[in-house]
């Protein structure tokens, strides 16, 4: 049992990193600041780094994805419970990224829970543990993401394209007026685009380059992003190791980081054209304010241990920052919904499936 538990939690880990690594980098990929394996390898690296972290940071997860509080401690404990829960979510979350839909791993386990909860317990499992903990936090977190997404690519500025760069010029104070006549003051440093400070007769001092410091800015964000979504999601897989004794919990989360990673380099591919292409047609100023208010939601959920989803919570900010812009693809954006509505009830069927299969 203890080596079936192991190898059907590693496959979970696996589709997880298939279907969620790519959610941190999709707006480098997908406004065209990095490549596809560029994209994957440094969201790779930012979810492993955020995986061993989770130990020390997020171990409020750690204990709530055992089961405690939806069932007994005797169910909880069990090896076929755990291994019902994995098997069901893993299923749901490979049929997902085998057809190129971003869903919520947390939404899968929870579903498998469910199921394998009512067929151990029936009437007794405390389905209120849910709402407030588990559910509430789900449903909520892309409303919660679309808002502040949506007022921060408004607010951004456009980056200067090469062509008319930003610079730092100095006028000599002569300004020309209507009519040929000229006056004259002392000199002045001026910030503005190249064609503007031109025109002003201004002598460019200095052009910083501006578009590089964007993308550097992206680039801190989405690794942001994928350190977080490392943080949040590993100790929900790992738990469900627990009862392989063979494994302490940093073991545990070491084994899940590790088959994470494989998953992503593996699977990621038809989840990374989704959220990058798919959902929104992304600049800029829109794939930062996505990349912001994903990182600051899923961290911060992480270490006050509220089991939001890294996916609803990227998929309601590109919808944000791509509303800003105008661009989101609602046949896609639809298509993603209604995953999410049937992830719980499938996962649950699953769960329930594997706790028949082996108990």
């Amino acid at each position: 049992m203890n080596s079936l538990l192991f190898a059907t939690v590693l496959f979970l880990a696996a589709t997880n990193g298939a279907n969620d690594n790519f959610k941190g980098v999709a707006t480098l990929y997908g406004s065209r600041i990095a490549g596809y394996w560029t994209s994957l390898i440094f969201a790779s690296a930012a979810t492993l780094a955020g995986a061993l972290c989770s130990f020390y940071l997020a171990k409020t997860l750690l204990v709530a994805f055992t089961g405690k509080g939806l069932v007994t401690a005797a169910v909880s404990g069990q090896g076929e419970f755990a291994l019902s829960v994995a098997g069901g979510a893993a299923l749901t979350v490979a049929l997902a990224a085998w057809r190129g839909l971003p869903i919520s791993t947390t939404h899968a386990l929870v579903g498998a829970m469910s199921g394998a909860a009512l067929v151990a317990l029936g009437r007794g499992v405390h389905f209120e543990t849910l709402g407030a903990s588990f559910l509430l936090p789900l449903v909520a977190s892309p409303i919660v993401a679309i808002v502040p997404a949506w007022a921060i690519a408004k607010l951004l500025p456009h980056p200067a394209t090469p062509k008319d760069p930003i610079c730092v010029c100095v006028s000599d104070g002569a300004t020309a007026l209507a009519g040929g006549a000229i006056l004259s003051g002392s000199a002045q440093i001026v910030a503005n685009r190249t064609s503007v400070c031109g025109a002003q007769g201004a002598r460019p001092l200095f052009q910083p380059d501006t578009r590089r410091l964007v993308n550097a800015m992206q680039f801190m964000l989405a690794g942001t992003v994928s350190f977080a979504r490392g943080l949040n999601d590993t100790p929900k897989i790992a738990a469900l190791l627990l009862p392989v004794a063979a494994l302490d919990v940093k073991g545990s989360i070491c084994a899940v980081a590790i088959a994470m990673l494989i998953g992503a380099m593996l699977g990621a591919s038809r989840v990374a054209r989704t959220m990058s292409y798919g959902i929104a047609t992304l600049h800029l100023p829109s794939a930062l304010s996505a990349s912001l208010v994903t990182g600051l939601l899923v961290g911060t959920a992480s270490v006050s241990g509220l089991p939001v989803s890294t996916t609803h919570v990227s998929v309601g900010a590109l919808v944000g920052g791509g509303s800003a812009a105008g661009g989101v693809n609602r046949s896609t954006l639809k298509a993603i919904v209604a995953a999410w509505l049937i992830t719980l009830p499938t996962a649950a069927i699953f769960g329930a499936s594997v706790y028949l299969l082996v108990h």
